[in-house]
């Protein structure tokens, strides 16, 4: 058996908890590889909306195990609170959700590091969510990091009290924040409990042991391409490697153990905070893409930057991705546009490229588009991709041709059955 991968191949906000969502029941096991709290997946189904940061997007579906591997930083705070909202809509999750003991800990002094950091950039911010990843990523690649299966060691709290110290010395060279950094540590200490309750594994040996049983596994990713540590829009970009390469790191398998791995866009495009971003639509045709998105962030609630949808940056991130199949979400946001655009090559240094600039920062892009007609109808009671309007399905088919990757699902809405299957002998069986 191998594990499949579904991951966002934009700058996040792809709509990744859904198909999880939706995907889980042809899996044994949905696996989160990387991120932490700076993610927000969201499902909706039964009339309710969930938020997950943390806890794998299977947790949902009855009799799943749910693994949050060890290339996840997880704050103990965060996952108290999804699991008293798992607790509050009567989700069996005890014996279904599993943590890796080499999963790092954000500690309430990441968080205070993070805001201060943050802060102190005045203009040139990255826009971090200010969860406290980077400076948990920091001390895990420094060899000073506290991780899960440290616990219940007998001096973990040596150990807490050890790299407190450190960060509050660091924290002295940036301007004071605003941070209760003792209610933040009662709280930190009282959720922990939550964390020390489940159940936890050595992700590496547990994954691979599933494997050779036959179980399925879909590893889950956080974020977007563009956000990767190594081959995103750097600086802009988070702490983690977001692309399929990082499934071998946040799950201790092998390359060769990686199956499909299922790329998914949004229909246009989208980026919350600061960074590159070269078909925003800073106009009225951006803020009309905004509030028919409803493209606020799951995590903090800001206004996501919206444009058309970006081909080069889409083949980049299909190339290192190694996608095999492609998801379109949030198709219904262009129902009311009599055309639509689609970069499919840029102009810079006096050229037309297709490929990403090194330098895409300091690089004045500009983007050259085709045009597509729109449908002007709502798509509401589609199930089938024949039933499509007919400009809906060639935007599709271009797409398809343009990437030269098969859609396989569209997704129509928030909702759980809100999706189109496509080339449905391609889909997972």
């Amino acid at each position: 058996m191998k594990v499949d991968v579904l991951l966002g191949l934009q700058w996040g906000d792809e709509g990744k908890g859904k198909i999880v969502d939706y995907l889980a029941n042809n899996y044994d096991i949905v696996a989160r590889f990387q991120g932490g709290p700076n993610a927000g997946h969201t499902l909706k189904f039964d009339g309710k909306k969930f938020v997950l940061h943390t806890v794998p997007s299977g947790i949902f579906r009855d009799n799943l195990l749910n693994v949050i591997g060890n290339g996840v930083v997880i704050d103990p705070i965060t996952l108290k609170k999804e699991i008293q909202n798992l607790e509050d809509a009567d989700v069996d999750y005890k014996d279904r959700l599993l943590v890796a003991r080499k999963a790092h800990l954000i500690l309430p002094t990441h968080r205070l590091m993070d805001a201060a950091s943050e802060a102190a950039k005045g203009k040139a911010k990255i826009g971090s969510t200010l969860k406290g990843i980077g400076p948990t990523y920091m001390d895990k690649t420094g060899r000073n990091g506290i991780r899960v299966g440290d616990v219940h060691l007998p001096n973990f709290k040596e150990r807490y009290k050890a790299l407190r110290k450190k960060h509050l010395k660091l924290v002295q060279m940036y301007p004071a924040v605003d941070f209760d950094l003792e209610a933040e540590e009662t709280k930190w200490f009282e959720c922990l409990e939550t964390l020390k309750s489940l159940k936890h594994v050595d992700g590496e040996y547990y994954i691979n042991q599933a494997l050779k049983d036959g179980k399925k596994i879909l590893a889950e990713g956080a974020q977007g391409s563009m956000l990767d540590i190594d081959f995103g829009t750097y600086p802009f970009v988070t702490s983690s490697n977001t692309i399929s390469s990082g499934v071998c790191n946040g799950l201790g398998i092998a390359p060769s153990k990686i199956g499909e791995v299922i790329g998914i866009t949004k229909a246009y495009c989208t980026r919350v905070g600061g960074g590159p971003f070269p078909t925003e639509l800073d106009n009225k045709i951006g803020e009309f893409l905004r509030s028919e998105g409803g493209e606020f962030g799951a995590t903090t609630g800001r206004p996501r930057r919206c444009g058309w949808i970006d081909l080069p940056q889409l083949k980049y991130t299909i190339m290192l991705n190694g996608v095999t199949q492609l998801v379109v979400t949030k198709i219904d946001v262009l129902n009311n546009f009599e055309s639509l655009q689609a970069c499919n090559q840029y102009q810079y240094n006096g050229g037309i490229h297709e490929q990403l600039p090194y330098d895409i920062n300091n690089i004045q892009v500009v983007p050259l588009y085709q045009s597509h007609s729109g449908w002007q109808q709502s798509l509401d009671g589609i199930t089938k991709f024949e039933d499509l309007p007919a400009t809906a399905k060639d935007y599709i088919h271009s797409l398809e041709k343009d990437l030269e990757v098969p859609v396989t699902m569209i997704s129509t809405g928030p909702e759980r059955e809100k999706l189109i299957l496509k080339n449905v002998s391609e889909m997972i069986s």
